[in-house]
């Protein structure tokens, strides 16, 4: 704490004080009165609020002061130091990618390199890490918008950018922690998703796409609609992971870009119990494709699906000769998941056999096919009561 304290031989009053561990004496040039105390109290109180805040500057108070100015210079040679050793983006960027990448699965480091060079060099090349601002994130995210987007779609959507948006978010949490200023991804919150819509198969129609489809698709099809795989999943399903003794299908691997990975995530690798059509068409297939390939549905070169040829030259066409609706091929994993639940399988057995953590999903997105595929909206229950009860009369 600082007080005032007057010199002996000259009577005059002087701060007396400690800062950062060592012992300061300031003079004030006035003489030792209770009227020049009084004029002293209020710059006294303030420089004791700032020691015990941590907000004390000793050059504010004391400018002609030789111990202030020698202090304020190594302070601001500190502060130049560091402002050298902090990076500009690119370069704490490729740092970043080369710290994290083992981590990543080949397809997310594709992915993650992809939005790198196409995205955040563009925007932030040449500006040092610690200068980049809230407003250019927020500025950097609405030209995402703008960018053009796949198929139909005249942008790319806010789903998208949010993907983006989330590794630069833990790029910039990084650099702060790393060099020590506040990261101005604050107060940008994920853009809204429009909830999308699952369209599942009924059971006819199932049928009618499996027994009109082009032979050698026939099986491949069934099995997508009855066992809910990714799409990842069942083109990158290999004969080692076929358990007929057990009638199990073993999820381990996907497949990326003509590429086997890892599963989706540590959920996803689950075995699926496989129902006695699905046991008799994998049988059949093995016949077809066992010799002359590691996978279970592949071309006739042995090689694996090509899932975007396939859905072109394959799925397309057949839903529109059909007249169905067109739908993206992993509305069949949909389609197991309500196909199961409307036959009143156990929603943690489904959970399971989907490759979901929980049941909540399927609560929350499949549920309400339910009372549609099975007409059972009360009357299951209606049925209980009666054989528990009975009916009542008058």
């Amino acid at each position: 704490m600082a007080k005032l304290t007057s010199r002996k031989d000259s009577g005059k009053l002087y701060f007396d004080f400690t800062y950062q561990g060592k012992r300061y004496r300031e003079q004030a040039n006035l003489t030792d009165t209770k009227l020049n105390r009084r004029r002293l109290q209020k710059k006294l109180d303030t420089i004791n609020a700032e020691l015990v805040t941590n907000q004390f500057n000793y050059l504010t108070h004391f400018p002609d002061s030789r111990a202030a100015i020698k202090i304020a210079t190594i302070e601001q040679e500190k502060i130049d130091v560091v402002a050298n050793s902090i990076p500009v983006f690119e370069t704490f960027l490729d740092a970043w990618f080369e710290e994290n990448a083992l981590k990543w699965r080949p397809s997310h480091l594709k992915n993650m390199l992809s939005m790198k060079n196409k995205y955040f060099l563009p925007a932030f090349s040449g500006m040092k890490i610690d200068s980049i601002s809230r407003a250019d994130l927020l500025k950097f995210r609405t030209s995402l918008a703008k960018v053009p987007g796949r198929g139909e779609r005249s942008t790319i959507s806010n789903n998208r950018i949010n993907k983006i948006m989330d590794p630069l978010r833990r790029i910039f949490e990084e650099a702060a922690e790393r060099y020590d200023f506040n990261t101005p991804f604050v107060r940008i919150k994920p853009l809204k998703i429009a909830k999308s819509d699952v369209n599942p198969f009924s059971l006819k129609q199932v049928n009618q796409i499996v027994s009109q489809v082009r032979e050698d698709y026939s099986r491949y099809y069934l099995v997508r609609f009855l066992t809910g795989m990714r799409t990842g999943e069942i083109d990158g399903l290999k004969w080692k992971y076929i358990d007929f003794d057990n009638r199990l299908i073993k999820i381990r691997e996907t497949i990326v870009n003509g590429r086997s990975d890892y599963t989706k995530n540590d959920y996803s690798q689950r075995e699926i119990t496989m129902s006695k059509p699905v046991f008799e068409a994998l049988k059949i297939q093995y016949k077809a494709s066992f010799q002359r390939s590691k996978y279970v549905f592949c071309t006739v070169t042995g090689q694996p699906i090509d899932h975007n040829n396939v859905t072109k030259r394959i799925w397309y066409p057949l839903l529109k000769r059909l007249g169905l609706e067109k739908r993206r091929p992993y509305q069949s994993r949909h389609t197991a998941a309500t196909l199961w639940l409307a036959s009143g399988e156990s929603p943690e057995w489904i959970a399971r056999q989907m490759g979901h953590s929980n049941t909540q999903m399927l609560f929350q997105v499949y549920s309400r096919f339910v009372p549609n595929l099975t007409r059972q909206d009360g009357s299951a229950f209606e049925k209980l009561l009666n054989a528990s009860f009975g009916e009542f009369h008058d």
